[in-house]
């Protein structure tokens, strides 16, 4: 019984999602171009790059999720972050769960 617990257990920690909140973004950027700036920090997961319904441009923030929370904390080590001449302006996410996003948005 103790064995299936450390399973869940575990398999609850491999699905956590380490994200950074990122503002400023130039309009000219795109998820594609985050994605690529990012890695070079870690394994970069997905890069979520909200647009507008109404104007067709993006939101100017997005949210990179990472693999691992040093993959994050090698990102925040660097004082700033620069693409296309604009700082990038960034916020650690606290790390949550899927299944905890999920539930917020509903």
């Amino acid at each position: 019984m103790a064995a299936a617990s450390m399973v869940r257990a575990a398999g609850r920690r491999s699905r956590r999602v380490f994200d950074i909140f990122v503002a400023e973004v130039p309009w000219t950027v795109s998820s594609k171009e985050l994605k690529e700036y990012f890695s070079q920090f870690g394994s970069v997961q997905r890069c979520q790059l909200p647009f507008d319904k109404d104007t067709g441009f993006h939101k100017r923030y997005c949210w990179i999720q990472f693999s691992t929370p040093q993959d994050v904390q090698n990102v925040l080590q660097k004082d700033s972050h620069i693409l296309e001449g604009a700082k990038l302006a960034l916020k650690q996410q606290p790390p949550r769960r899927r299944s905890q996003r999920k539930i917020e948005s509903e």
